[in-house]
């Protein structure tokens, strides 16, 4: 019930899937769980993290593309000027704390229930696997207990943009060596994930966890697909390869 694909209702809209790729935060785990845990270290550095989330918008939006230093950098030298301090003090306060600091409180988080299960039927079922998230993925899926599960793991940043621009869904194409309408994307983000998906030419799904948010509705980005339970997409996406 409530599930919609391009080719009419219960029917694969694209055939031709070869890949599946995902977001991470928010759609491979509750990032809810884990904004509980990282309240107090919001509360200990409040004008800095506010920064840092104006700073990360203006980003979002920005239009030219720079290196993985180059974007620390720039990152860092907004963020200082915010803040009135040195973008070397920056750097090194947002290692500590954004980069590295959330790893004792990411330790209990456990993905939604049948996600390693649909990623290892996704394999079994021949489709290759990619994950494309704007902050670094690889220590979270190692704490989610989901390495070695993707052929490809990426984060924005190393691109030098951050979704929905279209250069980290064209790396991420290249990295399946799969042309991005043979891969569907799966978030959790109209804005970003959705939206820039699939302006990059990718087929998309949405996973929305509010029970009266399944089906497709305003406010979905126009995904092909949206869902909330994995064993949903599991079935969906499966049925592509029939």
């Amino acid at each position: 019930m409530g599930i919609l694909g391009r080719g009419g209702k219960g029917k694969p809209f694209a055939p031709g899937i070869r890949g599946v790729a995902f977001d991470l935060d928010g759609t491979l785990y509750p990032n809810y769980r884990f904004y509980f845990r990282l309240f107090p270290l919001l509360l200990a550095h409040p004008r800095f993290f506010r920064a840092f989330a104006v700073v990360r918008r203006r980003l979002h939006r920005q239009g030219s593309a720079c290196s993985q230093t180059s974007f620390y950098r720039e990152q860092a030298s907004l963020m200082a000027s915010i803040l009135g301090k040195e973008s070397g003090f920056i750097l090194e306060k947002s290692e500590r704390l954004i980069y590295r600091g959330w790893e004792p409180l990411f330790a209990r988080i456990r993905p939604f229930s049948g996600v390693r299960e649909t990623l290892a039927a996704f394999r079994h079922g021949g489709f290759k696997l990619g994950l494309l998230s704007d902050f670094p993925p690889v220590r979270k899926i190692s704490f989610l207990g989901l390495e070695g599960l993707f052929d490809a793991v990426l984060s924005t940043e190393e691109t030098g943009r951050l979704k929905p621009d279209g250069i980290p869904f064209a790396a991420l194409a290249r990295s399946l060596s799969l042309s991005p309408e043979a891969i569907l994307y799966v978030g959790n983000s109209p804005r970003y994930d959705i939206a820039g998906a699939r302006a990059a030419g990718m087929h998309t799904a949405l996973i929305r966890r509010s029970p009266l948010s399944t089906g497709r509705c305003s406010g979905d980005g126009g995904a092909d697909f949206v869902f909330k339970d994995y064993r949903q997409l599991q079935k969906y996406v499966l049925g592509l390869a029939k």
